[in-house]
């Protein structure tokens, strides 16, 4: 059921987590000769190198590929620039913000997958700061393409009958076998911050700013001592090769960066993140190197316990049955990512089932303790942002190794039932809109018995 198929694929957040694969894979993938093989209104392109790398990320990715996998490359490739084109004409947006989040996650994991920040650097060959400059845009473009799809599909829906009757075309021989998995959801709820540290957090800041400004310390020195920032502390708080389009930087810490002259260092500015002052260091256009000390205010036990004591009510609203667990997470949790799913926690492709070799350590331990139905106590962890939080952990389900059947993996069953249908969807639509927009196609992929829609249509530019 995972197999990469030559009907229309519609994961777009897994193909935006290969982009960034590229970026390791680039140093050991030999660079193929280029050339433009398809176009998509009248600035959109399609590289070959594009398809030749993506069909190789593929293949490392372990998916079962089909007998023309350029050819279900090159369909995804022009469904996401049509998706693209038509979010411009329906005014769909995805904001810089946005965008950035999707970056820091993408690099989260690649530094989680490889050990370091410094290891994926040297693989890359590239700055953190020069990764996320160069697949920015190519990020944007893929958030929108997949938040019109969302559009389109959002009113799919799958009946019971309708997942039965997809289960019963299975042939029992092709049932898939399936390992240990698991269903976990959470309620995080982030501790406040106390005035009374969030003032201390800024009347160091600005010491910090009064000695070098006026008692003339060193700024990088002082970043390798006090900067709460650990991807640049170490650097002496250096930021390479910041740019203040496509939205790389928080919207204050870019308008602030970018007003000062070299060597000049700003005010105290307040992010999400903290406080901030920041020194350019050199800039050319819309390009800077900069140095910032970043200090966060300081989480107590009090603040801690406190998010802890409004956890554990809402455990017991959970337990006593006065509340659904989806409930919880859309009136408690402050977990962002995990509002988006249900309170589910997801992996790197956004699927909520997870197999159990795959769980997070802290997560895995659970396992022996709770059954399904059952709620974790309230707990401090360390999200993927390295940052402490507190929450509680739902069991949703969990399954030993097994042959695909209906009862134990019904929602996965019904998750490739409505695959299916809003693949369907996506046919009809494609169909639909193909023919009014420009679309050529290099002769090469004329052959693509799935590119049919878009051959018709470039026949007639």
């Amino acid at each position: 059921m995972t197999r990469y198929s030559p009907g229309i694929r519609i994961d777009f957040l897994k193909a935006s987590l290969l982009l960034l694969a590229l970026c390791t894979a680039g140093t050991v993938l030999a660079q193929p000769l280029d050339k433009i093989v398809a176009v998509v209104g009248k600035t959109r392109i399609v590289l070959k190198s594009d398809i030749d790398m993506q069909v190789e990320s593929m293949r490392t990715q372990g998916g079962e590929l089909s007998d023309q996998p350029e050819c279900d490359v090159m369909e995804q490739m022009l469904l996401q620039k049509i998706l693209v084109e038509q979010a411009e004409r329906d005014s769909v947006m995805v904001s810089d913000e946005e965008v950035e989040a999707s970056l820091e996650n993408r690099i989260r994991y690649f530094i989680m997958q490889y050990g370091s920040k410094e290891k994926v650097e040297e693989l890359s060959g590239k700055t953190i700061y020069q990764l996320k400059d160069e697949n920015r845009e190519v990020t944007k473009e893929m958030m929108l393409s997949e938040r019109m799809q969302g559009t389109i599909l959002d009113a799919v829906k799958v009946t019971p009958v309708e997942v039965q009757k997809f289960y019963a075309t299975i042939p029992k021989d092709s049932l898939p076998f399936f390992p240990a998995t698991v269903e976990m959801g959470q309620i995080v709820i982030d501790p406040p911050v106390s005035p009374e540290l969030d003032t201390y957090a800024r009347k160091k800041i600005e010491d910090i700013r009064r000695k070098i400004v006026e008692e003339g310390a060193d700024f990088e020195t002082q970043a390798g001592i006090y900067s709460d920032d650990p991807g640049s502390r170490n650097e002496g708080g250096l930021m390479k090769g910041i740019s203040r389009k496509g939205g790389q930087l928080v919207t204050e810490f870019a308008v602030a960066a970018f007003k000062l002259q070299n060597g000049e260092i700003s005010p105290v500015i307040r992010t999400r993140f903290g406080y901030h002052i920041i020194q350019m260091v050199s800039r050319k256009g819309d390009e800077a190197d900069v140095r910032h000390i970043l200090v966060k205010p300081e989480l107590t036990s009090i603040d801690f316990n406190k998010a802890l004591a409004k956890l554990d009510s809402v455990r017991t609203e959970l337990v006593e049955g006065k509340i659904t667990f989806e409930q919880a997470v859309g009136k408690y949790s402050t977990d962002e990512m995990a509002n988006r799913t249900g309170g589910m926690i997801a992996d790197q492709q956004g699927g909520t089932i997870l197999e159990v070799e795959d769980l997070d350590p802290t997560l895995a331990l659970m396992l022996d303790t709770l059954k399904p139905g059952m709620y974790s106590k309230p707990m401090v962890y360390t999200n993927m942002r390295g940052e402490r939080s507190c929450r509680i952990v739902y069991m949703k389900s969990l399954s030993d190794p097994h042959k695909a059947n209906l009862k134990d993996d019904y929602s996965r069953i019904q998750f490739a039932a409505l695959q299916k249908k809003k693949g369907q969807r996506m046919q009809e639509w494609v169909r639909d809109k193909a023919p009014t927009y420009f679309i050529k196609l290099d002769p090469e992929y004329k052959q693509c018995p799935n590119l049919q829609a878009y051959i018709e249509s470039s026949a007639k530019k």
